[in-house]
């Protein structure tokens, strides 16, 4: 009973580099060989696989899906069939009721309410990190991105803070991340500001948090600070400098007050991840960074990250005068 590798590329070499051995081998599999022997193994077209020898085929290239189905019809069962790339299959549990959403809802509708999703391998620099696989689940990209701006602000010198903080969920993780730092958390505590703009639903969904409900979520909430009440007012005249702010109060307004306040203090190599930004449902905070820089009379320095909500990072350099 063999072993078999699909693919003769990069794959193949990754996987020998991850100390498998080639004489575990029985042969390689390839559409579209280059030659009939690879690492002295010889090279199978995929209809030229023994079924009947083959224990275990390794694919090693990015086409899981496709190759899964060629498996198919040659016979060989999935559960002798080992994918390195792409190897996750998503069952998609509204396949029986699409239809009916789309008669129900409309097509439009639909579609704009089941974005396609993707899967990702993790990569190699969060793996054995501090945030719980849980959080992560939430939206893999913005926290992963926060673990990583977390790890280099060792010499970064600051406080750490939240400008709306909801029910404290990413506040945890800021808080876990970066024990050490006191954190500053500033929200109302009852919802949007009046003049904000806040649809009825979305007010209602804001205003169903509360100081103590935040605490409880905190890992360290000894190091936290709470400041409750519309901003800016609630800050009552503190003065702080920070090494991360995430600014996150999704309308123009709030945005503009929290530009104004928290980038100025915010410490060379310090970063402000503002939420919402590449949010086409909530065009404030991008607004309200035009508006920003307009007034500082430069472009800050930043990254977009392809969060769920379009996080835009904002990375103060050495040189900025804003």
């Amino acid at each position: 009973m063999g072993i078999y590798v699909w693919g003769t590329g990069c794959g193949a070499s990754e996987l020998m580099a991850q100390g498998f051995r080639k004489e575990s081998v029985t042969a390689f599999v390839d559409s579209f060989p280059s030659g009939g022997c690879f690492l002295g193994k010889p090279v199978l077209l995929p209809e030229e696989i023994p079924v009947s020898d083959c224990t275990l085929l390794i694919v090693t290239t990015r086409q899981a899906e496709e190759i899964a189905g060629r498996c198919a019809r040659l016979g060989i069962p999935e559960e002798r069939c080992l994918f390195l790339k792409n190897g996750v299959f998503l069952t998609d549990r509204n396949t029986a009721s699409r239809k009916t959403a789309d008669l129900l809802l409309g097509e439009e509708l639909t579609g704009r309410l089941l974005p396609r999703h993707f899967t990702i391998p993790e990569p190699g620099q969060l793996r054995g990190g501090t945030l719980p696989v849980q959080e992560l689940e939430n939206d893999y990209v913005r926290l992963g991105t926060l673990e990583l701006l977390c790890r280099r602000l060792e010499e970064v010198s600051g406080a750490v803070a939240e400008l709306g903080v909801y029910r404290g969920r990413f506040a945890r993780n800021i808080n876990r991340l970066l024990p050490e730092r006191t954190l500053y958390l500033f929200d109302s505590f009852e919802g949007f500001d009046p003049a904000a703009g806040a649809g009825e639903a979305m007010q209602a969904a804001h205003e169903n948090t509360s100081v103590r409900q935040v605490l409880e979520a905190l890992p360290f909430p000894e190091k936290a600070i709470v400041k409750p009440g519309f901003f800016p007012e609630s800050l009552n005249g503190l003065e702080e400098i920070f090494c991360l702010v995430s600014l996150d109060v999704d309308f123009e307004g709030a945005t503009l007050e929290g530009l104004r306040y928290f980038w100025p203090r915010l410490s060379p190599g310090g970063y402000l991840p503002l939420h919402d930004c590449g949010n086409p449902g909530l065009p404030g905070p991008g607004k309200a960074l035009e508006r920003y820089e307009a007034e500082a009379g430069e472009r800050l320095p930043a990254v977009p990250i392809p969060d769920l909500n379009g996080t835009l990072v904002l990375c103060k350099s050495a040189g900025s005068t804003a």
